[in-house]
């Protein structure tokens, strides 16, 4: 069990990385291949409460310019990891684009033979 295990954090690291590279070059169709179609997109931090689909959220990725474009360093980093089963996990992350500072607490799934968030619910500061 242990060796599932470590492949499941080796695994879910992988789709994380590919997040924060999605994030930083602005690129959905990176973030697509880890996002489920179905994936909710959460901000309690807006008022009203900020909700996306993925198919609202993907075009606002493509219209930003990149952190990568903007010369910004990266400022990402996964906190922790926690599964909750062999198909359930918890990812606390964090990171920045522009001014903003992120927290991000990502559900993932493994289905269909992978790992997939399920829910990003973040909060963020603004940092002069």
């Amino acid at each position: 069990m242990a060796t599932a295990h470590a492949d499941s954090y080796t695994a879910i690291a992988a789709v994380i990385a590919e997040y924060f590279d999605g994030l930083h070059y602005s690129d959905s169709e990176r973030l697509a291949r880890v996002f489920h179609p179905r994936a909710h997109y959460v901000s309690p931090t807006e008022h009203p409460l900020m909700y996306r689909s993925m198919d609202e959220y993907f075009p606002i990725v493509d219209a930003r310019p990149s952190p990568a474009s903007r010369g910004e360093v990266r400022q990402d980093r996964i906190i922790s990891i926690e599964l909750g089963g062999p198909v359930l996990a918890f990812v606390r992350a964090e990171c920045a684009i522009g001014p903003k500072r992120f927290t991000d607490f990502l559900t993932l799934v493994h289905t269909d033979g992978r790992w997939q968030i399920m829910s990003k619910v973040f909060h963020f500061d603004l940092q002069n």
